[in-house]
């Protein structure tokens, strides 16, 4: 009899444990070909609404292009005096995807990727305000989030424009082991909508991945496996279990004496 409990309690925890995470679940990029053709090595991000973009220009004639870099004084007041830290201010991109920058008025930017958006200010301030302008923008609040099954999920600032979906999980610390890895959720605004891509970190198919650079605001979803998910459940319901299983080989001891 107590052979028999013993081979039952063996069976029970069996179930309870069978769902455990295998190498081809946990190794990345193991399947699938890379189409070269598909792969973009000059990613562009566009303005989007509600970004916040600092607009940097300078010519020769530094007197001539200081109406166009307008300073804002972030104030710092203490008990004895308050001291002011000038920076350049930061336009932001309305819902129409436009700027009211200094002189020129409205300047329509989203949509627009880096390269185009400072074309189109060089242009208007050539030559009626300015020989040969040189123009820099950077958006000054580019994040992403990575939240779910990770070391580190967090809102993470972005200096660098040009993130791939890896840096972000990098930044993240990685996977947990009991992250899917097949069914990473990236989810991006377009067109004043919510879209949802979900890609395979196991596959090499995700450096053609239409989000495999990030764009800001983006959020990335690592789901839990099906293992990972039932240990939190069993761990709310040890007491439970452990009953059940104390009443079901009481029933199977009895019934096959």
């Amino acid at each position: 009899m107590i052979k028999k409990s013993t081979h039952y309690l063996i069976i029970f925890t069996l179930i309870l444990t069978s769902s455990c995470s295998s190498k081809k679940d946990l190794i990345y990029f193991q399947f699938d070909e890379i189409d070269q053709s598909k792969v973009s090595n000059d990613y562009q991000l566009k303005f989007k609404p509600d970004d916040l973009l600092q607009i940097i220009v300078s010519s020769e004639d530094l007197i001539s292009a200081q109406p166009f870099n307008l300073p804002v004084i972030s104030s710092s007041v203490t008990t004895v005096n308050a001291q002011g830290n000038p920076k350049l201010m930061s336009y932001l991109v309305d819902k129409n995807g436009e700027i009211e920058f200094p002189v020129l008025g409205k300047l329509k930017l989203g949509g627009l990727t880096r390269i185009e958006a400072i074309e189109l200010i060089k242009n208007r301030l050539t030559p009626s305000y300015l020989k040969d302008p040189v123009v820099n923008i950077l958006i000054t609040n580019f994040k992403i989030t990575v939240i779910g099954d990770v070391s580190k999920p967090l809102v993470y600032n972005v200096d660098n424009e040009r993130i791939t979906i890896l840096d972000a999980i990098g930044f993240a610390g990685d996977l947990s082991i009991s992250g899917k890895r097949q069914n990473v959720t990236v989810i991006r605004e377009e067109n004043n909508m919510k879209n949802k891509y979900v890609v395979d970190l196991t596959s090499n198919k995700i450096i053609t991945s239409p989000v495999y650079y990030l764009q800001q605001n983006d959020v990335i979803y690592i789901e839990q496996n099906y293992a990972k998910m039932q240990d939190a459940s069993y761990t709310r319901n040890t007491g439970l279990f452990i009953s059940l299983g104390s009443v079901i080989i009481s029933l199977l001891t009895i019934l096959t004496r």
